[in-house]
């Protein structure tokens, strides 16, 4: 029986790390790296006597999120215990948000694919609450024993439930890359997801067409888009063979092994009432009230939706370049910076120096935007000097080139320093060009020849020995010009 036969039904759970510089219930550091147990005071470590306070930075955080995907930001939440009894939980308890989120609701549009294929859908999100990492067991290292450190215990974490709208591992991948890009771009978590300040788990399960939901299994603590997408793909056809084969599947907690490409259970799926939550009685219920809400959201930066069409409106880009340009917040901002300097009527050829040859090159290079050699003043002067004539696109490349290996100095005047010293202003001299054509149409009277009878590749070869006999400085669009006059093309 075919895939096509079953409808996979995803819905993602992502732990957001908050940007704070102390925990969400004490004042110990939130810093990575530091040695085991070294950021864990007395409230993390549960000690007898100690009481939560609640951290304001992380709730505003919170604030900002709920604002960015149009939710509503509680003016009442609940704090309250999820209890559960595990090495790496001091006090035996969670402190969490269950029946009273302070986020709810919410949608996030995604694009998935690319080119023609690609299509837009909106995600609903339930909530967003606020919660209390847990510490880590530490399993190498210890005489064969284990080891607890409770540096993240405590950290803050803004918990982002979905809805289960996703069909396929493409769509999920797509929804946390939107999420994670948003995150970052309003500042409430760094998205290191290798420091695990970004995790996803992903509840996944398959039905017929218009059946009820089927059980799902979660798969836990994936921290990167690769894995996430392969667990998916994993689980999902694991499922369906299961199923087919006369199996039924029973809800479940799974981890997801890179090496294997495979999920195992790691224990049964616990329900809300396993927990047995309660409302925390060391903490009042979290109230905030409009005036915080408005001052938060007088605070928040043009979002990315927003950007993109301005991007479209102001700017006349596609609903590609703009989603692309859009796709971080360092990336628009770079490009907004070129065009300030450049011209809005040169926001087109900057947009595609940014997308094109600058990414190229940072990907090559392994290096964010926000570490470009090449500056935005100095990509601005070199697609004005393109735009001006004095350089071709191709010699563009070279100053590009020299510009990345820092000659010339870091200033938008390194382009036309560049441009004196290496001599590669380009040749727009009618006069200039007619005397290289004249000198290589008389060396190649066979491609004459063959233009003459018909074969249009050879027009372009008379134009390369054109180009090479300029040394690449002759404006094209004037060798054509000249070139066809002189032929009867």
């Amino acid at each position: 029986m075919s895939r096509n036969d079953w409808e996979v039904v995803i819905g993602l759970e992502v732990h957001a790390q908050l940007t704070t510089a102390s925990k969400i219930f004490s004042g110990a550091s939130t810093a990575f790296g530091a040695e085991p147990n070294r950021q864990a005071c007395a409230v993390d470590l549960a000690l007898p006597g100690v009481l939560p306070v609640l951290n304001r930075g992380a709730v505003e955080r919170a604030i900002r999120f709920g604002l960015a995907i149009g939710a509503t930001v509680a003016p009442r939440s609940v704090f309250a215990r999820k209890n559960y009894f595990y090495p790496d939980l001091p006090k035996g308890y969670q402190i969490s948000q269950f029946e009273l989120p302070v986020v709810q609701g919410g949608t996030i549009t995604i694009r998935v694919g690319e080119g023609e294929k690609s299509y837009e859908k909106r995600v609903n999100l339930t909530r967003a609450h606020l919660e209390e990492d847990a510490g880590k067991s530490l399993h190498e290292d210890f005489h064969g024993m284990s080891g607890i450190d409770l540096n993240r215990a405590g950290t803050p974490l803004l918990e982002i439930v979905s809805e289960p709208d996703m069909r396929s591992s493409a769509e999920a991948v797509a929804y946390a890359r939107a999420l994670h890009a948003l995150v970052r771009w309003i500042e409430i978590c760094d998205g290191n997801m290798q420091e695990g300040s970004f995790r996803c788990d992903a509840n996944v399960s398959v039905r017929r067409p218009g059946a009820p939901l089927g059980t799902r299994r979660e798969i836990k603590n994936l921290n990167s888009f690769r894995f996430l997408q392969q667990a998916i793909d994993y689980e999902v056809q694991w499922q369906i063979d299961t199923l087919e084969d006369g199996g039924t599947i029973r809800q479940a907690t799974v981890l997801f092994d890179p090496d294997t490409g495979e999920t195992r259970v790691m224990r049964t799926k616990e329900d809300a009432h396993d927990y047995r939550y309660f409302p925390d009685p060391d903490l009042l219920p979290l109230e905030i009230p409009a005036e915080w809400l408005e001052r938060v959201a007088g605070e928040m930066p043009e979002l990315p939706a927003a950007m993109r069409q301005r991007f479209i409106d102001e700017f006349a880009l596609s609903d590609y370049d703009a989603a692309t340009l859009t796709a971080s917040r360092e990336m628009a901002a770079y490009f907004q910076s070129t065009v300030d300097a450049a011209g809005m009527a040169l926001a087109k050829p900057c947009a595609n120096w940014v997308m094109g040859d600058l990414a190229a090159r940072l990907n090559k290079a392994g290096l964010e935007i926000a570490d470009a050699p090449v500056g935005p003043q100095q990509l601005a002067r070199l697609v004005t000097r393109i735009a001006d004539n004095t350089l071709s696109n191709n010699i563009g490349k070279k100053v590009f080139e020299a510009l990345w290996n820092g000659d010339g100095g870091p200033s938008a005047d390194a382009v036309d320093t560049i441009i004196e010293t290496q001599g590669l202003k380009q040749v727009t001299d009618s006069g200039a060009i007619e005397s290289i054509i004249d000198e290589v149409i008389a060396a190649n009277q066979k491609s004459v020849e063959e233009f003459r009878s018909g074969k249009e590749k050879a027009f372009n070869a008379i134009v390369g020995q054109v180009m090479k006999a300029s040394r690449g400085k002759a404006n094209p669009a004037q060798v054509n010009e000249i070139l066809r006059r002189k032929l009867g093309g």
